[in-house]
């Protein structure tokens, strides 16, 4: 899904309508009664890194958690950012998705975003709003939002939307963008974020679609083939990640929406060399986006239900995996509109019933700037569009342990660091320069101390992401609040103004922990 309408193609759903099979898996969530009548509270479910079994989704140690979370775009568009950040500070943007219910927040992005050109644009820096982004790639922007959606207790899953920002691709590359460098991009995201559990896993590629097949063998269009592929070299990297892999157009002559038919894994399962990590992902809209047949059944929406368990809800219901709707959206300007909401969320399952035994899903989008759905936010990237909010409600779900550092178990491998001391700007009467701190290790930093000498007395002025010391000639430099956390291969960078200017660089050293 993009801002702009886009289009999405159907033909006639026909078909048996397949069992609706309870699987033999019962609610999750309640709490369990102890010894004399006690009740004893299970332990905050969504910590560490997570796994599958059956259609649930299931924590570190084992608990089920329900993904009820929100898209938040930008990185895929010739923005290379979030969109939203040229009126507001990232972090209360964030917060206030906390604190409307949502626990996870799906970002997607383009192929462009690790190229070394590619630089973010319109964010606000004004009244201090995203200092800590000033200078910063797009990449960087990224370990940002993480980092501090993992404070607040929410989860990421990273989605290749496009090969580059100019628009969506029907097959997950292009001629500008082939396999091989989807396939290493998505590996180069899987360790950048090793060891920092806040990002769950990765959604291989937004919405195929024809000429896309599913089971056809053609490996330059089967999706099916290729997703295996690239999760596979995903996993390589991180087996800990889940994968998420979309539907097609197309399946069998029968078509829906785009991403969003998933009628070929009965006879076509996604085969991954690790278990455990397979969730299927289905796209489902309303006329505001198309129109589609079953819209205009005379039965609608009583029909939904079918349609939907036609295209996807059969995995579901027959416990061969979750699924999680990573897209759905609406204005909600018709009827319609309004009655297919509402028929979906009651689709899937409301978490007062049925606990974390349900349906996953992330609602396009919190973006009010989406052309043909809107967004949570209204126009002035503020407002709650509270009936939209609303809608969702009883489907929203608990958020997650703070943190995102790593399992709960961790192979406590090695933390080490370097950083690098580089002047930005000299006047003569000053300075500012900026230090870059980097894991070289094998584990997450958890903090980090920087410390230099300088030859000739210099004095610091001002320091900015970081805090710091000094004694005579010698400063000790450690890691603010947000940006002490960096995953093994990752870095982060501080600054500061000194005075006088002139002088010869000194050699900074790195402690970590």
């Amino acid at each position: 899904m993009f801002g702009s309408l886009r289009r999405a193609l159907c033909a006639v759903a026909a078909g048996i309508l397949l069992p609706l099979a309870g699987a033999g898996v019962q609610p999750a969530g309640a709490a369990e009664p102890g010894a004399g009548g006690r009740t004893v509270r299970a332990a905050e479910a969504g910590a560490g890194y997570w796994h599958t079994s059956g259609r649930q989704i299931l924590d570190a140690a084992g608990q089920p958690v329900r993904i009820a979370g929100i898209n938040w775009f930008g990185f895929e568009t010739g923005n290379n950012v979030v969109h939203g950040l040229w009126s507001r500070d990232y972090k209360s943007m964030i917060d206030q998705m906390r604190s409307l219910g949502y626990n996870t927040i799906r970002i997607p992005f383009s192929d462009d975003i690790f190229k070394s050109s590619t630089v973010p644009n319109s964010i606000d820096f004004s009244g201090g709003k995203n200092a800590d982004l000033q200078g910063l790639g797009s990449l960087g922007v990224l370990d940002r939002i993480v980092a501090y959606a993992g404070q607040s207790g929410l989860k990421v899953v990273l989605d290749r939307h496009r090969p580059d920002a100019g628009g969506q691709s029907a097959l997950w590359y292009t001629a500008a963008v082939p396999e091989s460098t989807w396939i290493a991009n998505l590996k180069a995201l899987a360790a950048r974020y090793k060891g920092q559990n806040t990002v769950v896993g990765i959604d291989l590629h937004n919405e195929p679609h024809d000429p896309a097949c599913w089971g056809c063998g053609d490996t330059a269009r089967d999706w099916r083939l290729a997703a295996q592929r690239a999760g596979n070299a995903v996993l390589s990297v991180n087996p800990d990640l889940l994968i998420f892999v979309e539907g097609v157009q197309t399946f069998n002559g029968v078509s829906g929406w785009w991403g969003g038919n998933l009628m070929g894994v009965a006879q076509y399962p996604v085969q991954l060399d690790v278990p455990g990590r397979l969730v299927y992902s289905a796209h489902d809209y309303a006329t505001s986006v198309a129109q589609q047949s079953w819209f205009s059944d005379p039965t609608f929406p009583a029909n939904m239900p079918g349609i939907w368990d036609k295209y996807w809800g059969y995995i579901f219901k027959q416990n061969i995996a979750p699924v999680w709707v990573g897209e759905f959206g609406t204005t909600l300007r018709s009827t319609t509109d309004q009655k297919w909401l509402a028929a979906l969320v009651d689709y899937l399952r409301p978490t007062s019933t049925y606990g974390s035994d349900s349906f996953h899903w992330t609602f396009w989008s919190w973006n009010p700037n989406s052309g043909d759905t809107g967004g949570i936010l209204k126009d002035d990237w503020s407002t709650v569009d509270t009936v939209k909010d609303g809608y969702l409600t009883s489907i929203k779900a608990p958020g997650f342990p703070t943190g995102g550092g790593g399992d709960p178990d961790p192979d406590p491998g090695t933390a080490s660091c370097a950083a690098t001391y580089t002047v930005t700007s000299d006047w003569g009467g000053g300075f500012n320069a900026e230090v870059k701190v980097t894991n070289t290790g094998t584990t997450p930093v958890n903090s980090w101390k920087i410390t230099w000498t300088w030859p000739t007395t210099r004095q610091i002025t001002s320091m900015w992401n970081a805090t710091y010391t000094q004694s005579g000639q010698t400063v000790t430099a450690t890691n603010a609040t947000h940006n002490g956390t960096i995953g093994a291969g990752g870095s982060t960078t501080f600054g500061f103004g000194g005075t006088p200017g002139g002088g010869s660089t000194p050699t900074a050293t790195c402690t970590a922990t």
